[in-house]
């Protein structure tokens, strides 16, 4: 989980380095895509395209739809936002999706559980301080949409795979959503393709790489270590962005952002830790 946290943290790193370098977020989606169809091809050429074959075919097309928007957003967040400020504003994900657990996915939610859901919202209006004139939702308000519509789209994304994971193998589900996401934002690059130079390119596929290994370490995590146990170390990925964004970018969030962000990142390990251990 740990090394999730570094790989997530290095791909903040190349979205912000790239789009300073004036990749359009497009192209960069168009590659992660593409990447993540590139991991599942040593399972296709073992299965065959009988991989793909199931009844919940709108499932996972809105599955694919929710990754798409969640990685779109997120990326768009970055290039408006401090690094420490997008990453902690995108763990309100968690909270998002204890709210609607109850309704979609019939689950008990306790009171520790609701706690850390209020505790990080909480967070959320510390960091944002709409009451001020000169806060963060002044200075970056369209940041922090994104920001924040990525966490939904996200929490979209983590109920129809808990969904879907209770039919379909781990294959099928990672086949489908790299056809999805390549297909949804081929016409989006297409038309927003820029020329793009060899030094471009070239980061352009190791990030389309290494990027995939974000789920794949994070399914090893959690199928060699108790939930309640490693899931916490995801927010690992705060104080790397915090520490690489004040050295590269010299960006040094104030001191109500870190109340805010340890907050929601408090809220975030609670609902983490409380749902592990409900469902041990």
């Amino acid at each position: 989980m740990a090394g999730a946290a570094m790989v997530f943290s290095a791909e903040a790193l190349f979205v912000r380095w790239l789009t300073v370098r004036g990749v359009p977020v497009t192209t960069q989606l168009l590659f992660r895509a593409c990447g993540q169809l590139l991991w599942v091809m040593p399972l296709l050429a073992s299965g065959g395209w009988g991989l793909l074959r199931t009844q919940h075919a709108p499932m996972h097309v809105l599955r694919g739809l929710c990754s798409l928007a969640t990685w779109a957003l997120y990326y768009f967040s970055l290039g408006k936002l401090s690094l420490a400020t997008a990453t902690a504003l995108s763990f309100t994900n968690v909270m998002a999706t204890t709210l609607l657990a109850g309704p979609v996915l019939r689950e008990k939610v306790g009171l520790v559980r609701w706690a850390g859901v209020m505790a990080g919202f909480a967070g959320v209006c510390v960091m944002l301080r709409p009451w001020e004139g000169a806060g963060l939702m002044a200075m970056a308000p369209i940041g922090v949409a994104a920001a924040l519509g990525s966490s939904i789209t996200w929490c979209g994304l983590t109920l129809t795979t808990r969904l879907l994971t209770r039919t379909e193998s781990t294959g099928t589900i990672l086949g489908w959503v790299g056809l999805v996401t390549s297909l949804g934002v081929l016409p989006a690059a297409i038309w927003g393709w820029q020329p793009i130079g060899l030094a471009d390119l070239g980061l352009l596929v190791v990030f389309a790489v290494f990027s995939p290994a974000i789920i794949y370490l994070m399914t090893e995590a959690f199928r060699y270590g108790e939930a309640s146990a490693v899931g916490p170390f995801q927010y690992l990925r705060l104080p790397v962005m915090a520490v690489t964004g004040w050295i590269i970018y010299a960006e040094a969030p104030d001191g109500m952002s870190w109340l805010g962000a340890g907050i929601i990142l408090a809220g975030a390990a609670l609902v983490s830790t409380a749902e592990a251990r409900a469902r041990r």
